[in-house]
């Protein structure tokens, strides 16, 4: 039993002491582990006196974060401002787009409606930023003109294959892919992580572990489509690069480390050589420069730092650095910045090209007819040693990594080793760095999916150095997030997607619904008491899709390949697997009886007649978006990331042998293309006629 004292300080702090697991039973922290949770957040606990210190610290942190700068409002709704302004008091009000009007609050303490945006508010020496959103994110139909029923084609990019590719995918290869699906048919291309990673660490390259998730990785970057290919050559000519090049692209899985080595060389080059490029390319990136501010220079100087401690045999992680360096803003880093100001400007033109190629990416899906075009993939946190760590210190927590408690596929929880939000931090803030990263993330893209959204409510934190289970969820401002959002799909066009997959909290899928955020439902998932719903009972609410990367792919499912491989890693014992496979058996055969009910199948039981009628299956449902995996297109079996510890599974590393430009031309993928694309069709006229 917590003491009722220990557990007002766990409400206080946002810590939930008792909870629902994945099986639907009741599950509480206990005492201890709470304890451990209350300190890693800076709420000491181990006796009465520390508890009460403690709970008057988050008291008054949590009045701070509740007098925050940023005010939310509903947009063309009156603005209620009763309690932070008296009636008749005059405001200064600077519009988003930089009109400027002087206002009067009324007498029931509210000013006008105003539209969507961030809107600047100032009343003597008091000022705030007024977020008028509106009542949800943009729906399919909104960005589609009336359509509601697209699909679209899933890729990591990193897999991508073209000539000349250095082995690794790019945005050259990205946007030939992006041709070819619009070509056929697709509104929306969705891509893996582009989030920064470390120039310093190349060993560390999962897309879900990134430096930053305000900026791009910039090894992905083809810098001939901003440079030209000329600029390119002379530069792979003046290192002698090629042979490498060349015998990189030939490796069927990536040598992350390699490649890196390879891109920063080529990547140093071309900055040396960028003083003889043409004006505009210079004035470009000047421009992008000053508009980056204080995120991209940041970011520049984390990278620079990094490096030099690695140099001198210091730690990479900036905790462990000097106190001087831990400050981003510091006189010694500014001294710093100002000696290495090549080293700086260096960085800084690597994230103008990845910039750039994006940019570019995005407007040919456009320009071929795509509605959506790419759809980003925000990770759910990044590494507490990386960039955005360093420069958002005091909205996250620093102590605690984010997971998940154990649940019917990880049965001891995951650590995910990535930093958490703190609620109040962000609040306290104005919510910067949320809004930061959402921008960079929609920047150049249609649409953005949002890894486990779940914790847009709740994350499960685990102190340092204790296990996944003895962790504890902490509870998020929801309603602001979920506004935020509305907001920015507003300001950027952008269909919104979270990924609901797991431990879900009650209720949560269907807010999620009315703000025209678009939930998942996957294939492999969709099981019910033996029976998988027909196409007309699943969700219009939620995108529809075969699997994702932490899934076997169709084929890999139905050949048990993902059992076999927790098997070969440790992950589950020979009777757990045995087990296992004797499930999976039944499961693929509730699949087979579903799609012979629908008359998708003629009884054939092969993997790839199967993997045809499934793609069909999914699109007559009513999900606004299907999306399908490259894997499942060409019927690979082999998947991109086994979750869990170790790195004898080739996590993130598999690439395809066909080129990016004719993989989607393929005999099976043409096939599952026409089919997709015809169960779009016919939905559309359904629901038009209907």
């Amino acid at each position: 039993m917590i003491p009722a004292a220990l557990r007002e300080l766990a409400r206080e702090a946002g810590v939930s002491c008792d909870w629902t697991d994945a099986h639907g039973e009741p599950a509480s922290i206990g005492e201890a582990p709470l304890r451990a949770v209350l300190a890693a957040l800076g709420l000491p606990a181990k006796d009465s006196d520390q508890i009460s210190a403690s709970l008057k610290r988050a008291k008054q942190l949590r009045k701070e974060a509740d007098n925050g700068p940023l005010l939310f409002c509903d947009a063309e709704q009156p603005i209620d401002l009763q309690c932070r302004l008296t009636a008749g008091s005059r405001c200064e009000l600077v519009m988003e787009d930089g009109q400027r009007q002087s206002l009067q609050v009324d007498a029931r303490g509210c000013l006008p409606a105003l539209p969507c945006g961030y809107h600047q508010l100032r009343c003597g020496e008091r000022q705030w930023i007024l977020a008028c959103t509106p009542p949800a994110a943009l729906s399919v139909p909104q960005l589609t003109g009336d359509r509601r029923y697209i699909w679209g084609i899933a890729a990591q990019v990193y897999s991508l294959r073209r000539p000349d590719d250095g082995g690794l995918g790019d945005t050259a290869a990205l946007a030939e892919l992006a041709a070819v699906a619009a070509d056929k048919g697709a509104d929306a291309l969705a891509i893996s992580p582009l989030h920064a990673m470390f120039s310093a660490r190349p060993e560390q390259y999962s897309p879900y572990s990134p430096s930053s998730r305000s900026l791009f990785n910039i090894l992905h970057a083809a810098p001939a489509q901003v440079l030209g290919s000329e600029a390119v050559e002379q530069a792979i000519a003046r290192l002698g690069l090629q042979d490498e090049l060349d015998e990189l692209e030939q490796l069927e899985l990536i040598d992350w480390p390699a490649v890196s080595t390879l891109r920063l060389r080529l990547l140093r080059q071309l900055h040396a050589d960028f003083a003889s490029a043409p004006t505009r390319l210079q004035e470009d990136f000047n421009d992008f420069r000053q508009a980056g501010g204080q995120r991209l220079e940041y970011h520049c100087r984390h990278e620079a730092l990094q490096q030099q401690a690695l140099e001198q045999g210091r730690s990479s992680d900036w905790r462990a650095w000097p106190e001087p360096l831990r400050d981003p803003a510091s006189p010694q880093v500014e001294a710093f910045a100002r000696e290495q100001a090549a080293e700086l400007e260096f960085h800084a033109f690597s994230q103008w090209l990845i910039d750039r190629c994006l940019a570019q990416v995005q407007r040919r899906c456009r320009e071929a007819g795509m509605a959506i075009g790419l759809i980003a993939d925000m990770a759910i946190g990044a590494d507490i040693s990386g960039s955005f760590g360093w420069a958002h210190q005091t909205e996250l927590l620093n102590q605690v990594s984010i997971g998940a408690p154990p649940d019917l596929l990880n049965r001891d929880g995951q650590n995910w080793g990535v930093a958490a939000f703190s609620p109040l931090g962000l609040k306290r803030s104005g919510y910067r760095a949320f809004i930061e990263m959402l921008r960079a993330n929609l920047q150049h893209a249609g649409g953005m999916r949002i890894d486990h959204i779940m914790g847009l409510q709740r994350l499960w934190i685990i102190p340092e150095g204790a296990d996944a289970q003895d962790g504890a969820y902490l509870n998020y401002p929801l309603d602001d997030f979920l506004r935020l959002l509305a907001l920015e799909s507003w300001r950027h066009r952008a269909l919104i997607i979270g990924e609901d997959l797991g431990t879900v909290p009650e209720g949560l899928q269907d807010t999620l619904a009315r703000h025209h955020i678009l939930g998942m439902r996957v294939l492999l998932f969709e099981q019910q008491d033996g029976e998988l719903p027909a196409p007309e009972q699943w969700s219009n609410a939620a995108l529809a899709t075969t699997t994702t990367h932490d899934l076997p792919t169709l084929a890999g499912w139905q050949s048990g390949r993902d059992i076999a491989w927790r098997e070969h890693v440790g992950q589950s014992s020979a009777e757990q697997a045995e087990q296992d496979r004797r499930q999976r058996t039944e499961e693929v055969h509730v699949l087979h009886q579903a799609l012979q009910r629908e008359g998708l199948t003629q009884g054939g039981k092969d993997p790839q007649t199967q993997l045809d009628a499934s793609i069909g299956f999914l699109g007559s449902t009513p999900a606004p978006l299907v999306l399908v995996p490259l894997e499942d297109l060409l019927g690979a079996t082999e998947q991109p990331n086994l979750p869990g510890p170790g790195d004898t599974h080739p996590n993130w590393r598999r690439r395809w042998s066909q080129s990016a430009a004719q993989m989607l031309d393929a005999p099976q993928a043409i096939r599952r293309l026409e089919r997709l694309h015809n169960a779009r069709l016919n939905r559309e006229r359904k629901s038009f006629d209907g």
